[in-house]
């Protein structure tokens, strides 16, 4: 998953407004207590953020 891709469907599940805040501020256990974006500042791939992000937030499988 490319990290357009990635942006494109969080903004799509949670609007932009929510995106921002929920990369920044959010901290998920699936990330190792890390928030989006320090995931993916340390590395870690766009896809394996958006499936920490479905569990925490339980998107259907459809949008997974």
């Amino acid at each position: 998953m490319r990290l357009t891709l990635f942006w494109n469907n969080m903004y799509e599940q949670f609007g932009e407004s929510y995106t921002q805040s929920l990369a920044k501020d959010y901290v998920l256990e699936g990330l190792g207590s890390r928030t989006i974006q320090q995931a993916l500042a340390d590395g870690v791939g766009p896809k394996e953020v958006w499936r920490a992000v479905c569990e925490a937030f339980d998107i259907p499988e459809s949008m997974r």
